[in-house]
């Protein structure tokens, strides 16, 4: 039987983490080249080359990133096993691992989730972002207990995944106060040839909103487009240009940035699900959010 040295396993995982052998030889006080011998030996008892060279820097093989997935957890299992009898024995934190789609709103995961932190049982979420295939991958591997997207799987997928509904909202126009007062007036056409900022192509948001501007015969000047709302929403407090947000999520942007609403329409909407890998979900933070979220869809 093959045994795994873990010790060569924290090895390749900080470097991983930390993004180089420099920065990882610092933090474990080690030289590098000991690093390096380690990984080798790791890549011996794989059978795989876990890292390859692009430019100055080591990234992650389709191997490597497997190990990593599981390295990730292992790790954090030594953390709890740390605090569960050091700080409260008899106690176990409730584990959910999540994977969120890179299309998916940022916002929403973060609206999702809240109602987890509020369970009676401490929970330990653990949250990988990534491509649909990778993260379907994953949670057929079980290791991910749910993944959020903003389309439901394909049924195309190899793997045996349920796609649950979260619900779906419309969508709010917001920027900084200035700009915010002078496009309110006459929204929706006030957006022709307006300054925005909008999801990338490859999200249902950027998709919903072409078919709305064709409808209403408007044509933004679009200045940056991102796959993460949340730098979207940062590029936008600096009040040159505009941006558009799932509904469920503008309360966040208002309150944190001090964004003001231009207007709003329930024509432009957006999906939201949860992906298993079963039917009947049995994991209680994964019910929860499903519950929830449905809930908070319809406000």
């Amino acid at each position: 039987m093959d045994w795994l040295n873990y010790h060569h396993l924290r090895y390749f995982w900080t470097v991983a983490r930390e993004g180089s052998l420099a920065r990882a030889a610092e933090k474990l006080h080690v030289s590098q080249p000991s690093i390096s011998e380690q990984i080798r030996e790791l890549e011996s008892a794989f059978g795989e080359k876990l890292f390859q060279r692009q430019g100055r820097k080591n990234r992650l093989t389709a191997a490597g990133r497997v190990v990593f997935g599981f390295a990730e957890e292992i790790f954090a299992l030594g953390r709890e096993l740390m605090n569960a009898v050091k700080q409260r024995p008899g106690t176990k934190a409730l584990r959910l691992c999540v994977g969120v789609a890179d299309s998916f709103p940022k916002l929403v995961t973060n609206e999702i989730l809240r109602p987890v932190f509020a369970m009676p049982q401490a929970a330990h979420i653990i949250c990988r972002e990534g491509k649909m295939e990778d993260l379907l991958a994953q949670l057929a591997a079980h290791r991910l207990d749910i993944v959020l997207a903003d389309e439901p799987a394909s049924s195309s997928t190899n793997f045996k995944t349920y796609s649950h509904s979260l619900g779906e909202t419309g969508t709010t126009f917001c920027a900084e106060k200035k700009l915010a007062a002078r496009l309110k007036r006459n929204f929706p056409k006030s957006l022709h040839d307006a300054p925005a900022l909008l999801p990338t192509e490859n999200t249902s948001l950027r998709r919903a909103l072409e078919t709305w501007f064709r409808e209403q015969k408007i044509q933004t000047r679009i200045v940056a487009e991102f796959e993460d709302l949340a730098l979207m929403k940062v590029m936008a407090a600096e009040g040159r240009e505009f941006i558009a947000l799932p509904s469920v999520a503008v309360n966040d942007a208002v309150c944190h940035y001090g964004f003001k609403t231009i207007g709003r329409t329930e024509k432009c909407r957006v999906q939201f699900h949860a992906i298993t890998a079963e039917r009947r979900i049995a994991h209680p933070a994964v019910a929860l959010i499903t519950s929830q979220a449905r809930v908070m869809m319809k406000d």
